[in-house]
């Protein structure tokens, strides 16, 4: 799907569902991970995440749509379009809207480079930096921990 036809489709939803035009421009942005959408107030664009594009995600797309058109229209409008406004999730409940983005592998997986564990009770405690064993306790038992693994390569 190119920028035009998901322009034509953010149009067609918006009169479909909302009764509303869409008269501003979508966007699709390569970058984005975590999040399947971007309503930005200064010029009320719409950027849409390019991994949704692909056929098999269309269902999610059109949730997503959705949910960055109430951001819009309830901007637009003069009312409550942030996720915590009453007005934003009665009407997202309304039209059917996703309220969080779908996980479809996009997300980094976080890499613990150090394994700590404690000598009393066994609670491992997984790190991404060192910490100071003679400083830091176990939360459980209040007894020291000593380092179990470490993954950190150096790089040379």
């Amino acid at each position: 799907m190119d920028s035009v036809e998901l322009q034509n489709l953010i149009e067609q939803i918006s009169l479909q569902c909302f009764n509303r035009p869409f008269l501003h421009q979508v966007k699709i942005n390569r970058r984005m991970t975590t999040t399947g959408g971007r309503y930005h107030l200064d010029d009320h664009h719409i950027e849409i995440n390019a991994h949704f594009l692909a056929p098999q995600y269309h269902e999610y797309l059109v949730g997503i749509i959705k949910h960055e058109l109430c951001h819009y229209h309830l901007h637009l409008l003069h009312r409550g379009y942030h996720h915590r406004d009453r007005d934003f999730k009665i009407l997202l409940q309304k039209v059917g809207g996703s309220r969080y983005a779908p996980d479809i592998g996009l997300r980094r997986r976080k890499k613990f480079n150090y394994i700590y564990v404690c000598e009393n009770c066994g609670l491992h405690y997984p790190r991404m930096r060192r910490i100071n064993t003679r400083r830091y306790r176990c939360g459980k038992c209040k007894r020291q921990l000593r380092l179990e693994q470490n993954f950190k390569v150096s790089n040379k």
